[in-house]
């Protein structure tokens, strides 16, 4: 079984965007392969103040530089792109790629991005409408040779895409509400929220809702992969809170404590420079993997 499916353990890297040169993108995702992390993932903010990638884009030429790792976006913010294109792109990049996609997908939570593009901006409750159809409308344009899908906020006619995936690309959902945690037990491969807004125990009893929401669709709760945003800060003292910091033996602490508690593929942010990444690899995950194996 994949890192990806399920309760394997896994551990990603979230890109740090250090300036607009594509070599050290390129030379960022190859490190990471070396090193043995399992996904290498970009994150969606195309209105800022700071340069960014436009993840897509970026995956793509990532895709071509790479062999091994998972490629995911952490996450697409639903507003920038319409569904039923998304259905044909992740296909695209799935294939092209070799099977080495996770469509990380949110309803997106900064509305000044949103408008200052003029796409369109929801309220709490229509972001959850918004996403639990766009996730029915991409599931079925992989899945069946025609699509009609009429909803509130989004509709196809008689839709298709040639090819359609080879396998089913996972699908996870950064999500926090109660109707969205609903959505991603329903529909969702994976469930994807950030240790930093979250305490551990905040975030284990909205894993418990998300996996009642599986259950209650007669899916089996542990074939859905719990993954986190995990913010780390390698040396000097444990800092507490919701940063994991400290010695890499108080690292490795911290998150196997958040393996244990059901969260099996951490998405690391933070590991910027080549010392780190490497110091991780070497010191961090061998100590968490010894731990699940022994849990």
């Amino acid at each position: 079984m994949s890192p990806v499916e399920g309760t394997q353990l896994g551990f990603g890297l979230v890109s740090h965007y250090r300036g607009p040169d594509p070599d050290l993108l390129v030379a960022e995702a190859r490190h990471a392969e070396q090193l043995g992390y399992d996904l290498f993932a970009l994150s969606d903010h195309l209105h800022s103040d700071r340069a960014t990638w436009e993840p897509w884009t970026a995956l793509c030429f990532l895709a071509a530089a790479t062999d091994r790792i998972t490629l995911a976006t952490d996450v697409l913010g639903l507003p920038y792109r319409a569904p039923a294109v998304l259905a044909k792109m992740a296909e695209s990049l799935d294939r092209l790629s070799g099977g080495r996609l996770v469509l990380g997908l949110g309803n997106g939570g900064y509305e000044a991005e949103f408008a200052a593009f003029g796409l369109s901006t929801r309220t709490p409750g229509e972001k959850v409408a918004a996403l639990d159809e766009a996730v029915q409308i991409i599931r079925a344009l992989w899945r069946q040779p025609r699509t009609t899908f009429r909803g509130r906020h989004f509709s196809v006619q008689d839709a298709r895409i040639e090819p359609r995936p080879a396998h089913p690309v996972p699908v996870w959902l950064g999500t926090y509400g109660p109707r969205a945690l609903a959505v991603t037990g329903r529909l969702a491969d994976g469930w994807l929220p950030s240790l930093q807004r979250l305490s551990l125990t905040e975030a284990v009893a909205l894993r418990d809702r998300v996996r009642a929401a599986a259950r209650a669709a007669g899916r089996d709760p542990d074939s859905l992969t719990c993954a986190c945003n995990v913010q780390i800060r390698l040396g000097g003292p444990a800092a507490g809170g919701r940063v994991v910091a400290g010695s890499s033996q108080q690292v490795a602490e911290q998150l196997a404590a958040v393996v244990r508690a059901g969260f099996t593929f951490p998405l690391l942010f933070g590991l910027d420079h080549a010392e780190d990444r490497e110091r991780f690899a070497a010191e961090v995950a061998p100590l968490v993997r010894a731990e699940f194996a022994r849990a």
